[in-house]
């Protein structure tokens, strides 16, 4: 916190109190406090950082479906999909304005609207956007990307949500292996992959198969502190 707050500072001073890199200090330091669930820090610096952005790049920057994504996931974690969903969806049509619709950034905004819609039960919604996810992160990275192993991780976790256990159980194990490859046995996101394919072994009443998952994740974090 000091360290954001004294980098906020120096760019206040150096720059101007208008300027992006005083924005995206603002967003540095908002994301800490959102993290540490003190939104009501938050959301005043991701206001600030969300004006700033508009007023100096304009409407349609990169940089302000940045700070409209901060702010959108801001108000999905505290349960205000309502106030969320035209904020992500903003950010969602900004960068594929300025990008194209395939580009990796895309993809990410694409991830965080289809999580708005998870967390609301609104499946048929989420589903197609965890799809065109991943569907860009194959062809701007290849099969074998971490970026890849995210997007299957998360439209499994989708299915698992909705019952569907056969339609996730492959795409947990596929996004396992690729982080196992890529990233190395001990990194966190393999991690994640195990904690994701032992809860849908513990949801189907197979503990045999999830406590050894769950042994092994839990080495991984404990190594990771």
């Amino acid at each position: 916190e000091p360290l954001f707050k004294r980098a906020l500072a120096i760019f206040e001073k150096s720059v101007g109190p208008e300027s992006p890199e005083v924005a995206a200090s603002l967003n540095n330091l908002a994301t800490l406090y959102r993290n540490q669930e003190q939104y009501t820090q938050a959301e005043p610096l991701y206001k600030r950082a969300l004006a700033i952005d508009e007023k100096t790049l304009g409407p349609d920057h990169p940089n302000v479906a940045i700070s409209l994504n901060n702010l959108g996931q801001l108000y999905e974690a505290q349960g205000q999909y309502a106030h969320a969903e035209p904020l992500l969806k903003r950010a969602l049509a900004i960068l594929e304005k300025a990008f194209g619709p395939a580009h990796p950034n895309v993809a990410i905004s694409l991830n965080n609207l289809a999580q708005l819609y998870q967390a609301q039960e609104q499946y048929a919604q989420a589903e197609p956007l965890y799809k065109r996810a991943f569907t860009i992160s194959k062809k701007a990275f290849g099969p074998d990307h971490p970026n890849v192993a995210l997007s299957l991780n998360n439209l499994g976790g989708l299915y698992r949500d909705q019952g569907k256990f056969a339609h996730a159980e492959p795409l947990f194990k596929r996004a396992l292996a690729i982080s196992e490859k890529t990233l190395g046995p001990d990194h966190p996101n393999v991690a994640t992959s195990l904690e994701n394919l032992a809860q849908l072994y513990r949801d189907i009443g197979y503990a045999s198969k999830a406590t050894p998952l769950e042994k092994r994740a839990a080495a991984i974090r404990k190594m990771q502190r």
